[in-house]
């Protein structure tokens, strides 16, 4: 069924395309990279962006929740609202994803579980830049399948914006945003707050976040300071010793404060940073007894990094280098540390009068316990025209594995301090075509794994899950994607990932994260405006798990818009479906929500 519908829709995409007047210009969207901004439509890699626009319509309530809307990506949530969630790209783990706020890394080097907590609400991102495929020789460590990079933006004037919401399960939040400045120095402070008695037994939640952005304008380029704080609190049923462990209770906070300079000087533009992440996180078995069994982690990473790029005659020439260390202080996994060093060394150029754009590129990185790593990759592309072209990229990567990975020891797990780096070789080949109405796209993909790292277990009854180095996955799949602004009021989207995930050993163990991927997903968006303030959208979603089986999810916001407010209705998962995406752990039915939200400006 599913493979007809996407046999169907990528023919019918295509001839609809190819019927279509290429005279408009492409729209064009800058994506931040590490040494330059590049426009949309001359990046040579499977790029998505989410704009503030597709954020306001979207019937989603978190960050994790709007990313499920994007073809290829496999969000595993336990729990609803943004609790938690494991992120990741065509089949892969959730540890092999980079996350980054404003271009500063996220990941936690305890575990990826606690990657996601960044401390902005969703209301108060400005856009989402989403890589698919490997970017280690851009962004080092973490960046094995994909990158997300959540903007936020401060604007000039001076303004204030509040906002409320309830729902059912005693769900509430409160928001506050305030923008203060001008064109030379601009200031933004959120502060955000939400809860829920939870959907069945120790579900319930607590989630706050604060940060602060900060802009100053000087010649040439600007100074930003970023510092944000998020703490969630959570019944954690089920989510991670076994489906059995219901009383299961978390408390995580993470901070992040950054500052970031990027400056142009001729054809020489220079970008730097330095920040500091820390990440706490305590875990107790049982609620209601906190001295039977009790973790305590507190990670800090620190690290800056100094990045350019010069255009001359032979093209564009970027380097880079980063320093980072990373601490742990934990109850149970001990004390461990590492330092990185990275290397970063990439060039663009074009032949054929533009039409062909080719960057090769390498990284390398040190590891202060693991050695050396080399990070190679290519990205080509072919602009037939200034609508359509044809990329390719290979690249190979390396994962270093978490603390927890190696160390961790509980009574249902076992860390493995001698599990080896994972690497992979993964490729691309895709098609694209884009004007201001149409965005098309169809494409293949390789990613070849060794030494994959997975936590597993010889029979399912077995009382302990053991990290281990499983072997070699080899991953391949076609993804493809429509997106269509029929009319200034009617848009839609549809989206389609085929997944094919073979083990090349016996398969004698239970996985408990790397074989459980996505095999057939189909995403379809339709977005309506009418009566001037109103706006609809609908969002469809069909995943098939390989263990899991099959469910078909349906949410819908209904939102009506003036100049200085707005109200919503949005309701997740209308049909009332039963499901579970991570390991067992059951999922929210219906769930209404009911919210506002008022600008006030100030002269």
């Amino acid at each position: 069924m599913i493979k007809k519908i996407g046999s169907a829709f990528f023919l019918g995409s295509l001839l609809w395309v190819n019927a279509q007047e290429k005279t408009t210009d492409i729209e064009n969207i800058e994506f931040q990279g590490k040494f330059i901004s590049t426009p949309y439509k001359s990046a040579n890699q499977n790029i998505t962006v989410i704009t503030k626009e597709d954020i306001a319509n979207s019937p989603s309530k978190s960050i994790d929740e709007i990313l499920q809307q994007v073809p290829g990506m496999d969000i595993r949530r336990r729990g609803a609202n943004g609790v938690q969630s494991d992120i990741g790209f065509r089949g892969s783990s959730f540890e092999q994803v980079l996350l980054l706020l404003n271009g500063i890394r996220m990941n936690d080097s305890q575990t990826g579980h606690n990657s996601m907590n960044i401390p902005v609400d969703l209301e108060d991102v400005e856009k989402i830049e989403i890589i698919k495929g490997p970017a280690a020789r851009r962004f080092g460590q973490n960046a094995y399948a994909g990158v997300i990079n959540v903007i936020t933006k401060t604007t000039p004037g001076k303004r204030v914006k509040i906002s409320a919401e309830g729902g059912d399960n005693a769900s509430y939040g409160l928001g506050f945003n305030a923008q203060l400045g001008n064109e030379k120095f601009s200031n933004s402070l959120q502060a955000n707050s939400s809860a829920s008695q939870g959907y069945i037994y120790n579900t319930d939640y607590e989630i706050r976040n604060v940060f602060y952005q900060g802009k100053l304008n000087i010649k040439n380029g600007d100074l930003r300071l970023q510092a944000g704080f998020s703490e969630k609190k959570f019944g954690a049923n089920g989510f991670y010793a076994s489906k059995k462990a219901r009383d299961q209770y978390e408390e995580m906070q993470a901070s992040i404060v950054s500052v970031a300079h990027q400056q142009t000087f001729g054809k020489l533009k220079l970008n730097s940073n330095v920040y500091w992440r820390r990440g706490q996180d305590m875990y107790l078995y049982t609620r209601q007894n906190p001295n039977g069994y009790r973790n305590m982690h507190i990670g800090n990473n620190v690290g800056g990094e100094v990045n350019s790029s010069y255009q001359w005659g032979l093209g564009t020439t970027g380097v880079g280098i980063e320093l980072r260390k990373e601490l742990l202080v934990s109850s149970n996994l001990g004390n461990p540390n590492r330092f990185v060093s990275q290397v970063f060394f990439e060039h663009h150029f074009s032949l054929l009068d533009k039409k062909l754009n080719i960057s090769p590129g390498i990284s390398w990185a040190n590891y202060s316990k693991e050695g050396n790593f080399f990070y190679p990759g290519l990205d080509v592309g072919y602009n037939f025209t200034p609508n359509s072209k044809i990329y390719g990229n290979i690249a190979k990567v390396h994962r270093i594995p978490t603390f927890t990975e190696l160390y961790y020891i509980s009574p249902t797990e076992q860390g493995n301090p001698n599990l080896q780096p994972e690497n992979a070789i993964s490729s691309e080949v895709g098609y694209q075509y884009q004007n201001k109405k149409i965005l098309a796209k169809v494409s293949g993909f390789l990613r070849d794994s060794k030494n994959s790292i997975d936590w597993v277990k010889k029979d399912i009854n077995d009382g302990v899950w053991a990290a281990g180095n499983v072997g070699d996955i080899k991953i391949k799949g076609i993804e493809a994607e429509l997106n269509h602004r029929v009319t200034d009021w009617l848009k839609y989207t549809v989206g389609y990932t085929y997944i094919d995930s073979k083990y090349n050993e016996p398969n004698e163990f239970v996985s408990r994260y790397i074989l459980d991927n996505l095999k057939h997903q189909f995403i379809a968006k339709l977005e309506t405006k009418f009566l001037k303030s109103f706006t609809n959208e609908l969002a469809y979603r069909y995943n098939e798990r390989v263990n899991l089986g099959t469910y078909n999810l349906l949410d819908e916001k209904l939102s009506f818009t003036q100049k200085d407010y707005s109200v919503y209705v949005l309701i997740n998962n209308v049909t009332n479906t039963k499901y579970t995406e991570a390991f067992g752990v059951e999922m929210p039915q219906r769930w209404f929500h009911i919210g506002f939200s008022y600008t006030i400006n100030i002269k």
